[in-house]
């Protein structure tokens, strides 16, 4: 299904060095931001104290929060849990109390504004937990990554391996920039949209790289650079429709998700942007660079008799 159909190739490799110098400053911002001011984890990775309250009647999560803030708690996420009536909270450490104070702290407080609210329990993450996730979470960062590169190593070529994966990595530093510099809160959530977005941008990847390889065994009188701009051009309707349902529903996320899903779109919402970017402008232009050629994806396995045969070979 297309929406149109570009009849005359877009010569995006043309512009390719100005825009990968847009996305080395975008990089290099980012590395900078998260070496400089660091993530704001959650609970799940610092330790902290889990509160579970119930209510009578549906609580107001926005009179909750209001109440949390007032103790000195800020960006705390508060969410219901279960049922509208059940409310779950995360308290990270304070220097100087223990958990329990902690949880007697907030308990009072919340009755103070509603009396009939009841604690049904409280649980204390160690910072030791905490450490295991981080390693956990870039062990799985990391298989990824290896499984991705495995993967177009052997649908592919290596050049392509190398040049999606930067690309990746591009998107994933960039989402950890944004995180960094606004100091949002890092949670397993927007990890797990991290891991996600990985999965994303190299389907597109994958599905330019794919109509690179079939242009070069059609487009027998085609340059390299002509043939990736045919690819990437012939793909545009797709991405469109592809990726603009994915952004509308992502954005719906975004504005009346709340602040349970509120990071996790964010994640993603930056994620798919610098994906469609990265895989065009990034991942194609570093296999250009890396002088990608007919030779590399259309072996020599044809029979003598095709060699004249413009659609030898092509995938129908």
């Amino acid at each position: 299904m297309e929406f149109f159909r570009i009849r005359r190739d877009i010569p995006f490799m043309r512009h390719a060095l100005v825009l990968n110098a847009v996305s080395f400053i975008t990089f290099a911002a980012a590395v900078f931001f998260l070496v400089t001011r660091g993530l704001h984890l959650s609970v799940e990775f610092t330790g902290g104290t889990v509160m579970e309250v119930a209510y009578e009647q549906p609580a107001d999560l926005n009179a909750v929060r209001k109440v949390v803030e007032d103790l000195g708690y800020l960006e705390v996420p508060v969410q219901n849990f279960g049922s509208s009536q059940d409310v779950l909270l995360r308290l990270p450490p304070q220097a100087g109390k223990t958990s329990g104070e902690q949880s007697a702290q907030l308990m009072t407080a919340l009755k103070a504004q509603n009396p009939a609210v009841e604690l049904r329990r409280t649980e204390f993450v160690g910072p030791q937990v905490g450490q295991e996730l981080v390693q956990n979470g870039l062990k799985a960062l990391g298989l990824v990554i290896l499984g991705i590169m495995i993967y177009l190593a052997m649908r592919f070529e290596w050049k392509y391996a190398v040049s999606a994966i930067i690309a990746n990595l591009h998107d994933v530093v960039i989402i950890l920039g944004f995180f960094a510099f606004f100091q949002w809160e890092f949670s397993l959530a927007v990890l797990a949209a991290v891991l996600a977005v990985l999965g994303y941008s190299v389907n597109e990847s994958v599905v330019i790289f794919d109509r690179i390889r079939e242009a070069f065994r059609r487009q027998r009188k085609m340059t390299s650079v002509q043939v990736i701009d045919h690819a990437i051009t012939s793909t545009i309707s797709r991405t469109i429709i592809t990726h603009g349902s994915t952004q509308m529903m992502v954005v719906s996320m975004l504005l009346f998700g709340g602040p349970t899903l509120h990071y996790f779109a964010m994640a993603l919402t930056i994620g798919i942007l610098f994906g469609i970017y990265s895989s065009v402008f990034v991942a194609a232009a570093i296999a250009m660079w890396l002088g990608v050629k007919r030779e590399d994806l259309v072996k020599s396995s044809r029979k003598e008799g095709d060699q004249d045969d413009p659609n030898a070979g092509a995938v129908v």
